[in-house]
């Protein structure tokens, strides 16, 4: 059966021609569209009249294959000829007129134009000129000028209008504008040991620069030195001290663990030991009395005396761990103070200086986390070039601002997070489907 489709011209969708039945053959024969067969049909005969069908014809026979062209195309359109670039520049003609080439005498007084002008001499001063200048030197103003302060900032934001608020939503408050926090307007407190502040591009020293100078770049060096070598001696010294402290506490609980088996086989000795028998030494003496169970006495006088002991154990570990704390405290209190005298006599020498050091800071820092440490801006002997362009850039510009901010008191240390922890939550489905009643 063939498709049905919609006429070219209409743009409406497709759709059956409306007919009131198809059960029968009359009407598959009567109300079917084969207007797309017959007009193919008649393509085909009108084919035929002129020549042959055209889907079964050889391409040499409908198609010329031109060896020749066509010699009127030239006669069409004319060659033109393109001359150089510098006879098109050499033939075009500037608007303006060329400089003379003679020389003009001094009196002559003509412009372009041709007509004379007169020349306005303004080498003397005016007569009015010269009396109000002689006013203002003997103290007679003609007018004055008050000086007022500027009331426009150009660098401030412009006032926006507020909307007019619509009758229906009058009853709500109105929304209060963010106010300045008071510790913007402080100044920031420095975290250098000096308390100076410190600038934001520190001034680095002649032994810091790519070509220094040999006494300073020397004495740079021992001092880098002398700072690496205290540092690893001082990370040794914590890493010994952690072995002893490790090695002392695994013997105090090897101590406590042996004690603690005596005591266990005492107590297992002393159960063992009944009245028919008794054990002293190498010799064992047997009486007469048959062994029997201990009454609930005894057995209460063995459990008070079990907890005696351990009550003293523990107040003896407890006695030696306050002891040790008391000791931390003592010996931290020492540094505290040893530290205060040295910060207050390098404070007495750097009096003097304006800005601090933000290598030397301040013993209490601000929030939870350290500041990153300063990296190391020193190049080593074999690594000195003679000539900028030969000078590799390293270091990160980022941390070193990031850092510098951080030192000045300009914002808190933090710690990255990278994925904000959120609440844990529980879908679930409410019962209310249940809480139904029937119609009556």
């Amino acid at each position: 059966m063939p498709v049905l489709k919609a006429p070219s011209g209409n743009t409406n969708a497709p759709s059956q021609y409306k007919q009131p039945s198809r059960k029968g053959k009359k009407a598959w024969r009567k109300n079917v569209d084969v207007t797309d067969i017959t007009k193919g049909l008649d393509q085909l005969n009108t084919q035929k009249i002129i020549g042959g069908v055209i889907a079964e014809k050889d391409s040499a026979d409908l198609f010329v294959l031109d060896v020749k062209g066509d010699a009127s195309i030239t006669k069409k359109f004319p060659k033109i000829k393109k001359g150089l670039k510098s006879d098109e520049i050499l033939a075009a003609r500037s608007a303006v007129p060329a400089v003379p080439m003679r020389k003009r005498p001094a009196h002559d007084k003509t412009t372009d134009g041709g007509l004379p002008v007169k020349r306005q001499r303004k080498e003397y001063v005016s007569g009015k000129e010269l009396s109000r200048l002689k006013r203002v030197a003997d103290g007679q103003h003609d007018s004055t000028v008050d000086i007022v302060d500027a009331a426009f900032d150009p660098w401030a934001d412009e006032p926006k209008p507020e909307p007019e608020k619509a009758v229906e939503l009058a009853f709500l408050p109105e929304k209060e504008k963010p106010k300045k926090p008071k510790t913007l307007e402080q100044q920031s407190i420095s975290l250098s040991a000096n308390g100076k502040p410190i600038p934001a591009v520190y001034v680095p020293k002649g032994g810091a620069s790519y070509n220094p100078d040999f006494t300073e770049y020397r004495e740079r060096l021992i001092e880098e030195s002398e700072k690496a070598v205290e540092a690893e001696k001082k990370r040794l010294a914590e890493l010994e001290a952690e072995r002893i402290k490790l090695e002392a506490a695994a013997r105090s609980a090897a101590e406590a663990e042996a004690a603690e088996a005596r005591a266990d086989l005492s107590e297992w000795e002393d159960d063992s030991a009944w009245e028919g028998f008794e054990s002293a030494g190498e010799e064992l003496s047997v009486k007469a009395k048959r062994p029997r169970r201990k009454t609930q006495a005894e057995r209460n006088r063995i459990k008070r005396r079990k907890e005696e002991e351990r009550r003293q154990k523990h107040e003896a570990a407890m006695k030696a761990k306050n002891a040790q704390a008391e000791r931390i405290k003592q010996i931290a209190l020492e540094v505290a103070e040893k530290e205060r005298q040295l910060a207050l006599e390098k404070a007495e020498f750097s009096d003097a200086e304006e800005i601090g050091d933000d290598e030397k800071l301040r013993r209490k820092q601000f929030g939870r986390y350290r500041l990153p440490e300063k990296d190391l801006e020193l190049v080593l002997p074999d690594e000195l070039q003679d000539s900028l362009r030969l000078l590799k850039p390293e270091g990160n510009l980022l941390k070193d601002r990031y850092r510098s901010m951080l030192v000045r008191g300009k914002m808190e240390a933090r710690r990255k997070i990278p994925y904000k922890r959120l609440a844990k939550t529980k879908i679930t489905e409410k019962w209310t489907y249940k809480d139904f009643q029937l119609p009556a």
